[in-house]
């Protein structure tokens, strides 16, 4: 793919929020990608970590002024990029070289793409963990997902959403021209991502899915998922998400499953 070519087509907006040992590693690992990208930072909470990152790496830096909480920073970051795909990179994790390749690629193929996401391995203490009991759940939920006769059928991925989120949000890549805005809602701490997949369940595209794990999530006990967990804020959040597709009783039973996987980010 041609480097010029490809910065007008999709665009890495880097979610920085306080300040993280692991940013400069998320920028590297994105600089470091087959095909080159336009990359940015974001931020509600601006400081010298991020700013000298900025400054280092020499990315474009926005400041969002406005009120801050996830749905607001996600939506902030969105809106900043100017081509016709982007990724939210949440600033613990690393990208393996060839997501953007593989994005690029699938979004090329499609007739009406709405997101592109790949399965993803678990950062934990600096080693990668592909295999967990709650990648494991996942994937299971997403073997329907790899026929891609079935990435475009709204009772398929929703069939698959009804019993989990099997979809890892930063790995997802969006298709702004065929996506409503704004793609998060506001209310929910834990599973807007889950909400916003379900939000876009229902439209006419296609959501292209590689079973390749593409990047590394970092799980540690100062990520936002850690914290919703110690809370108790996501088994409320979870029992709204399963009752969008289920009666009350069923979500019910299905919430008290669910939140047994909630395990392995527990520290």
């Amino acid at each position: 793919m041609d480097m010029e070519q490809t910065n007008k087509l999709h665009t890495f907006v880097i979610c920085a929020y306080r300040e993280s040992e692991y940013l400069e590693e998320c920028i590297r690992s994105l600089l470091g990608q087959t095909v080159q990208s336009r990359i940015l930072i974001a931020t509600s909470t601006p400081n010298e970590t991020i700013r000298a990152a900025a400054e280092k790496y020499s990315l474009p830096l926005f400041i969002n002024d406005g009120p801050s909480s996830i749905a607001h920073d996600w939506n902030f970051a969105y809106e900043k990029a100017e081509t016709p795909y982007l990724t939210i990179a949440h600033q613990d994790d690393v990208y393996l070289p060839g997501y953007t390749e593989a994005a690029l690629k699938a979004f090329a193929k499609a007739k009406r793409p709405l997101i592109f996401f790949s399965d993803y391995s678990e950062l934990r203490e600096g080693k990668a963990v592909s295999k967990s009991r709650s990648l494991r759940i996942k994937r299971l939920l997403l073997l329907p997902m790899r026929a891609k006769v079935f990435q475009k059928s709204r009772f398929i991925r929703r069939r698959c959403l009804s019993l989990g989120n099997p979809i890892g949000c930063p790995a997802v890549s969006y298709a702004k021209d065929n996506l409503p805005n704004p793609v998060f809602r506001h209310g929910f701490r834990s599973n807007l991502d889950w909400e916003a997949w379900e939000m876009l369940s229902k439209l006419d595209g296609a959501f292209l899915y590689t079973p390749e794990s593409l990047m590394l999530h970092r799980v540690h006990e100062g990520s936002e998922t850690s914290a919703v967990i110690r809370e108790n804020v996501r088994t409320g959040e979870d029992f709204e998400m399963f009752c969008k597709f289920w009666p009350k009783w069923m979500a019910k039973f299905l919430n008290r499953f669910y939140s047994k996987s909630e395990n392995s980010n527990r520290f």
